[in-house]
């Protein structure tokens, strides 16, 4: 019994999302998370701030990473009422380095600067599995 309520309290502090490798991934994502965000009743700033990070760490994954990738949303209380945003990839999609394809400087380029700007905390892991880009947006 405790097993199946842990189950059921995970499953409503935590949403993971497989993201389709294509570039509409941004805007399916962000319909369904909107919803998630509105059942976890998040304060509709704080909402569209984490959509515009969720947004940004999308795309990021999409355009310069390999598949698959993976968002994850988690409700953290640990001290800080906090979202946690995580996407994790399979890592750059260039051996060099160098994103797969090259930003027009007009138009991309600032998401990291973005994400930073709107979280309390942000940064990367790399391991086995390739890199998780995280954000953690305050909630209280």
């Amino acid at each position: 019994m405790t097993a199946q309520l842990d189950a059921v309290v995970r499953e409503a502090d935590e949403h993971v999302c497989p993201l389709p490798h294509i570039p509409e991934a941004v805007s399916v994502v962000r319909r369904r998370v909107r919803t998630v965000l509105a059942d976890w009743n998040l304060a509709p700033d704080l909402a569209e701030d984490a959509l515009l990070v969720i947004s940004e760490l999308i795309t990021n994954a999409v355009v310069h990473a390999l598949p698959p990738a993976v968002l994850r949303l988690s409700r953290v209380v640990d001290g800080s009422h906090a979202l946690r945003v995580e996407v994790t990839d399979a890592g750059t999609a260039a051996a060099d380095g160098r994103p797969a394809v090259e930003p027009d400087a007009d138009e991309h380029g600032r998401g990291l600067d973005i994400v930073t700007a709107l979280a309390a905390e942000c940064g990367t892991r790399v391991h086995a599995g390739g890199i998780t880009w995280w954000a953690k947006l305050l909630t209280a």
